[in-house]
């Protein structure tokens, strides 16, 4: 089968582009295909610095044949009809349609459409200028004198040159026939910048794979990557130092280099005096390399790992000497900075945070560390914290972000202040709250477990979600700017992973909406937090989609979760979390499934009795009349009475496996008053008092969830 082969060489292609734009490729290609009806047997799309390349595999060297009936108007229909039908299917008169006759609808016109397949060539000369045209670059450029011509090309950077081949392994594959701009695909490309400049001559995929790797151009990202580590690794551990592996940073520098080629530099010892993050971010930030550290410790060597795109004549020596001086000079500021931040309390630092708007609607940092300190104070007894402890860590929390070396590397907050609170002999505590309070930020996150830092982690996110609740800023769709849902995901994780009992409203929203009432005046323009009303519902139920998401990752049901929250007064999630756990462990059992099914069979004769008779049977059923009814009926009355008085003292003891265990005591009064008992009796009194029986069992069940919201 034939195989495509494009590719798009350009001047440069940003490395934060490139993964992004080489899927583009591979979808915007391989749907026009589909949408024409031509499958493949694989795709795959690449992208160097200077490159986009893609590689269809199993490709029909033409479309197949197109037969298709098309079902026109009834015979007589009126003239407009008729010419409709005929312009649509491309006919020139009704001689060309078909009389069908139906038995039921008469006789109507159809036409046969039958069109041969496309050559493929032909399809990709018609489809690839329109998707290279419209290509989705984040940002994109015209340069030349063709730019002043209106629907000039726009690229990433200057296109330079287009390869597109197609055809079978085995004989020479067609150009693909087209231009754009000038700009003729055809087989020419060229290797390495400097290295090979060259052009080189390629026709089939394999061929270019290899041709480029002689002319110093690695093409698959992963190879280059794999390379990079490998050979860094083997550096490092020839010098008897171990690589500090950065995968962000792997994939970073990946995108810089065609030809990569690792080199060691060193810089003065003296340096590591200066923390070893602050180390590692100027490094990284500055210069794309990798730092090293002794082999099984945390300590940072005077040495890192740079990238170069160059097999240099001196071995690199003019490179790497090059790269020292920048890290020289990087690592004197980064020095300067945390001598200069060493010299200042963090208490100091605190005014400039007046001077820092958080939002419009929320005031400035100033007042909201004031509000974070205060709330913090409120929180620390719930999670085992001392208050004082909690108020000092939530005050210095943010002070470092007036600091020089945050101020240089905003990705070092808290952790920095952590430093600094620890050089001024602040309690441990306090030092860990401080770098903590911002965890967890992912669902893979650590999780704070210091008592303080709990406080100030919860203090900080509920003022968020409080706040931009209060301002109706609140996430619509896949739009979050304010990362609200990391903000309760974070205080999901921590409240249940801390095993913290807490009341999402009183403890949290309430706590948090005074906080924000307290230091509305704060806030610019005159427009304080207040003036909106948060509410509590919406933000309760906003916590619940986001515990849905969190345990669900954890195999739970969502539906069990929904049974729970609609119970009234659900607003700590860690005893939610089990009841969930209890309730699910409860339905796996014969007991519970049984159970279950005579609830919603319950539920079912009570709608519709209910819905027939205009009333809702909400009266506790008469134990007289169940005493005159049949045994079972008798026994049920008394096991609901039992089973619902144990589940709830249960539920109130937080005893969740208890109360599943009072309702499964159920199972088998429920199942012999369904076999043995008929609810619709004759004499209106006992069926009164049996539909009574069953809205009792609704209500037993809600003592622990609302089994109407379980499926199954």
């Amino acid at each position: 089968m034939p195989d495509l082969l494009l590719e798009l060489r350009s001047e440069e292609i940003p490395a934060r582009m490139q993964r992004r734009a080489a899927d583009d490729l591979r979808k915007l290609v391989t749907d026009a295909l589909v949408e024409r009806g031509f499958l493949y047997e694989g795709a795959k799309a690449f992208a160097t610095p200077r490159r986009l390349a893609l590689h269809v595999a199993g490709l029909p060297p033409r479309g197949q044949d197109v037969r298709e009936e098309r079902k026109g108007p009834r015979v007589g229909a009126p003239e407009g009809a008729v010419q409709g039908f005929l312009k649509s299917a491309g006919l020139a008169s009704l001689d060309q349609a078909t009389i069908v006759t139906d038995p039921k609808k008469g006789e109507f016109y159809v036409a046969v459409i039958e069109r041969p397949g496309r050559e493929t060539l032909d399809v990709l000369a018609e489809i690839l200028p329109q998707i290279i045209r419209a290509f989705p670059w984040p940002k994109s450029m015209r340069w030349g004198k063709a730019s002043a011509q209106p629907g000039a090309l726009r690229w990433v950077r200057p296109l330079q040159s287009i390869v597109a081949t197609f055809g079978p392994e085995t004989e020479t594959p067609d150009v693909v026939p087209f231009e754009i701009d000038g700009i003729v695909a055809g087989t020419t490309t060229y290797g390495h910048r400097f290295l090979a400049p060259e052009a080189i001559e390629v026709r089939r995929f394999d061929d270019y794979v290899q041709a480029l790797e002689r002319a110093k151009v690695v093409l698959d990202v992963e190879r280059r990557k794999d390379i990079i580590l490998h050979d860094a690794r083997d550096l490092a551990f020839a010098r008897g130092l171990e690589l500090v592996e950065d995968e962000g940073l792997l994939e970073e520098v990946a995108g810089l280099v065609e030809w990569p080629v690792v080199l060691l530099g060193s810089f003065d010892a003296a340096f590591l005096d200066i923390p070893a993050e602050a180390i590692r971010a100027t490094i990284r930030a500055n210069q794309k390399c990798f730092v090293l550290r002794a082999p099984g410790t945390d300590t940072l060597a005077p040495a890192f790992i740079l990238t170069s795109n160059l097999v240099a004549s001196d071995g690199g020596l003019a490179i790497t000497a090059g790269n020292e001086r920048v890290v020289r000079a990087r690592l004197s500021d980064a020095k300067f900075f945390w001598e200069t931040d060493k010299a200042i309390r963090l208490e100091d630092r605190l005014p400039k945070l007046d001077a820092i708007v958080f939002h419009e609607k929320l005031g400035t940092q100033g007042a909201r560390v004031e509000r974070i300190a205060a709330l913090a104070r409120e929180l620390a007894p719930l999670v085992g914290a001392d208050p004082d402890l909690a108020e000092r860590a939530a005050t210095l929390a943010k002070a470092d972000l007036v600091t020089e070396m945050v101020g240089e590397f905003p990705e070092l907050q808290g952790l920095m202040g952590r430093k600094y609170a620890a050089l001024q002999r602040e309690p441990d505590s306090v030092a860990a709250a401080v770098e903590d309070h911002y965890k967890p930020v992912g669902p893979s996150d650590r999780v704070p477990t210091d008592p303080v830092a709990v406080a100030v982690a919860l203090a900080d996110k509920f003022d968020t979600l409080v706040g931009f609740w209060s301002i109706d800023e609140k996430p619509t769709g896949s739009k979050d700017p304010y990362a609200l849902r990391r903000a309760a995901l974070g205080v999901i994780r921590l409240l249940i992973e801390n095993t913290v009992k807490m009341s999402l409203l009183r403890d949290g929203y309430q706590a948090a909406a005074d906080g924000l009432r307290n230091y509305g005046d704060a806030t610019k323009n005159d427009t304080s937090a207040n003036e909106v009303d948060p509410e509590a519902s919406s933000l309760l139920a906003f916590f619940a989609d986001r515990l849905k998401v969190y345990l669900r990752d954890k195999g739970a049901r969502h539906d069990l979760i929904d049974a729970v929250f609609a119970l009234p007064g659900q607003d700590d999630l860690l005893m939610v979390v089990r009841r969930v756990e209890a309730l699910g462990r409860f339905l796996e059992t014969d007991d519970g499934k049984n159970l279950l099914a005579g609830y919603k069979r319950a539920a079912n004769i009570l709608r519709i009795e209910e819905k027939k008779d205009g009333r809702v049977y909400e009266a506790a059923p008469d134990a007289a009349l169940a005493a005159r009814g049949e045994p079972e009926e008798r026994a049920l009355a008394e096991a609901l009475e039992a089973a619902r008085d144990k589940a709830s003292a249960a539920v109130a003891a937080e005893d969740f496996a208890g109360a599943m265990q009072a309702l499964s005591t159920l199972r088998a009064p429920v199942d012999a008053f369904f076999e043995r008992v008929t609810v619709n009796a004759d004499e209106p009194a006992l069926r009164t008092n049996r539909l009574a029986l069953l809205n009792a069992l609704r209500a037993a069940t809600r003592e622990v969830a609302d089994f109407s919201r379980i499926e199954g």
